[in-house]
Order: C-alpha cells, then sequence, then structure tokens
C-alpha cells in the first residue's frame, strides 16, 4: 500500500534521473531483470533492481512500475499532474448525484454484513508467511483466495469468478455480479503484502487484508441476497500493487483496449486501524466527481469523514484513473494516523480494529448499491 511520499530521500539515489517531457523515457539499460518505474509526474522513469524497489518501500516512496506500460496515452497520463487523462481516450462523463437516493435496500443489506467472516478470513491471510507477489506464500494465498470467493459466489449461480493472470505467478481475481446493463462498478483491494524480500515475515494484516476482507463480506451479502442492480457489479482482488500496482495496471489496460465502460471504480487499501473513528476520502490523483459522490454516500450511511492526499501512485486507483476511468479511493485514516505497522511483520492480526472493518463494510455495500443504480 501507500506511504505518504518522501521526496527528499529521492536525491540520494545515485542513478536517479533528471526530469523530461511527459511521456519520455529514460533508456533500456542492457542490464536484465530491471524495472521501470515513475516516483512522480515529472519524473520519466529510472531503471531499478527487484532489491531497489525494496529500499524505495521501505523508504515510504511511492512508485509506479511502467515497464510493461505501451500505451503512450496512458504513460502521458502517469506524466500529468493528477493522473488527467486524455479528452481523446478518457471514460465516458458520469452525472454523479448530489444525494443518496435507495437507502431502504441498503439499509436491509448492511443489516446483514457482520465481522464474524472477515476475522475468519483474516486469520487465514495473515498465517501466510508473506503473500509477497513473487514468493510461493503468495501464489498460495492468491489460490486460497480464489476458492474462497468461489465459494462464497455460489449461492448465486449468476455470478462468476475469474482469475487474470500475470507474467509473475500471483493472479488477480475478478468477480462479476450481473446487472441489466454491462456498465461496471467496481470496487477493488490488493491483497499482496511485503515487508521488504519475497521471504521477509510479513502478515499484511492491515496492508492490505483488511481491505480484502471487507469487501469480501460485501460481496457475501450481495450474493445470499441475489442481489442484482442496474449496473454490473465487479469486485477486484489485485496481485502485486506493493511492486508498483502491477496486478491493476494489467487489467485496466485490458479494459481501455477492450472499450469497457466503467462508471465508478472505488479502491480500498488499509480499512482496520483508525484512532479517529472516521473514514479518510483522499482528493489527489482521484477524480473529484465520484468522490464528492462517495463522500455523499459517506456522509448518509456511516457519518462524517476527514479527508487527506496520499502522492503518486499510491494504490490502485492510480491505474483506473491513468487508463481513462472514474476512480475514487477511502482509507481507515488520514495519513499521519494510519496504521503505523504497515510493511514490517509488525502488521498483525492482533492490531486490527473491528470496529474499523465493520464500518468499511457498510459504506461498501452502501456504495455498491446506490451506485449500481447510476
Amino acid at each position: 500500500m501507500r506511504s505518504q511520499a518522501l521526496f527528499a530521500l529521492l536525491a540520494t539515489w545515485a542513478w536517479s534521473t533528471a526530469a523530461a517531457p511527459a511521456a519520455e523515457q529514460a533508456p533500456r539499460p542492457s542490464r536484465p531483470g530491471l524495472r521501470l518505474i515513475k516516483t512522480s509526474p515529472e519524473d520519466h522513469g529510472k531503471w531499478v533492481t527487484e532489491e531497489q524497489k525494496i529500499e524505495f518501500r521501505t523508504k515510504g516512496i511511492n512508485f509506479i512500475d511502467i515497464t510493461d506500460i505501451t500505451d503512450e496515452e496512458v504513460l502521458t497520463a502517469l506524466s500529468s499532474p493528477n493522473l488527467e487523462p486524455a479528452d481523446s481516450f478518457s471514460a465516458q462523463a458520469v452525472t454523479y448525484p448530489s444525494r443518496v437516493s435507495h437507502q431502504t435496500e441498503a439499509n436491509a443489506l448492511i443489516a446483514q454484513a457482520s465481522t464474524t467472516n472477515p476475522k475468519n478470513w483474516l486469520q487465514t491471510l495473515t498465517n501466510y508467511h508473506n503473500r509477497h507477489y513473487r514468493s510461493t506464500y503468495g501464489t498460495q494465498a492468491g489460490t486460497w483466495l480464489y476458492n474462497t470467493v468461489k465459494n462464497i459466489a455460489s449461492v448465486n449461480p449468476a455470478i462468476t469468478v475469474t482469475q487474470f493472470t500475470h507474467s509473475f505467478n500471483q493472479p488477480s481475481i475478478i468477480v462479476q455480479i450481473p446487472g441489466n446493463s454491462t456498465n461496471l462498478v467496481i470496487v477493488g483491494a490488493h491483497y499482496d503484502s511485503t515487508a521488504g524480500s519475497s521471504s521477509a515475515r510479513s502478515p499484511g494484516a492491515d496492508d492490505n487484508g483488511s481491505g480484502v476482507v471487507t469487501i469480501l463480506e460485501a460481496l457475501r451479502v450481495l450474493a445470499n441476497a441475489k442481489f442484482k442492480g442496474k449496473n454490473t457489479i465487479e469486485f477486484h482482488f489485485y496481485a502485486g500493487e506493493e511492486a508498483g500496482l502491477l496486478g491493476s495496471a494489467a487489467i485496466f489496460s485490458n479494459y481501455k483496449s477492450n472499450r469497457k465502460t466503467v462508471l465508478a471504480m472505488l479502491n480500498q487499501d488499509m480499512t482496520g486501524y483508525s484512532p479517529n473513528g472516521k473514514l479518510a476520502v483522499y482528493t489527489d490523483y482521484v477524480d473529484s466527481s465520484l468522490t464528492s459522490y462517495v463522500r455523499v454516500i459517506a456522509n448518509a450511511y456511516i457519518g462524517s469523514v476527514n479527508t487527506d492526499r496520499c502522492g503518486y501512485g499510491c494504490s490502485d486507483h492510480a491505474s483506473a484513473r491513468s487508463n481513462g476511468f472514474p476512480a475514487a479511493y477511502v482509507c481507515e485514516d488520514t495519513m499521519d494516523d494510519a496504521s503505523p505497522y504497515i510493511h514490517t511483520a509488525n502488521d498483525a492480526y492482533s492490531t486490527i480494529m473491528w470496529d474499523a472493518v465493520l464500518r468499511h463494510i457498510k459504506f461498501t455495500l452502501a456504495f455498491l448499491v446506490e451506485a449500481s443504480y447510476l
């Protein structure tokens, strides 16, 4: 997950390159195995090793891995302030309501939510030594998650569950609840974890096991209710987020190529640690209109929220946004008050505040019901 960018640290890197025109990339080096990453819109890229990626992560510097991105429109968006997509390929304009209108239906579903299953699911996720995208544990966690999602979805034969494979072994997982239209409303959370190398202990309870079990519980409630809205709903579980948003970048590139219509993408990365007791809505590198709508829904269903900014490439909403889709991001709390344990072996099950997770579950259900009628 994201950590607030520590821009001063960038100057200490001997291999850092100077800023260049927006979509220009650093020349490909002859040394094999390097990855090209960006740490800001102005940065046209640095070729780094996996070990140097880890050093960025441990120093709290956000980055996006652009090695496999060849779409010039997306590269231009990633080099533009706030990831603004070009008008030529941005998603259709969506007019979001200024108030909620499906409270009776949403509240009935919210009443079915609890933390009973999320507690069991998170215990399993944190029992893996780590969920690093390149480790065997991360692949095993992906298999467990896929099977768990299929089991949850099995009560409604209309729901489909698919694996989205990548060049690395850990797959992303996509769940679809068909609506009356093919227009998509998406909620997403990454399930990989990191505390450095692929062998380091990384339970990833809050980052981002908490986000995973949040949307899993929302899926369970909607599946049991045989819910069907106007729009099609998707649940995304992303692989490789900690390595530079790899899973989500591949998925939204595919959606752009296939001209899918995404009305809203809501990302949740960390939902289980909130000293302030309020959900935080983030306002940078997101779609401002969708973000305003997210606040309307949150205020109506769970009360007042905080706001904050998390910086460039802080989580998977950046992939949706750079591919031209409206995206929003909510987190457990503000940057200063979010979990201090992430990206370490101390991001443990025992640190989770379950009232915060339940708040996110309720919000997720409210968002899905309301947005399913856009």
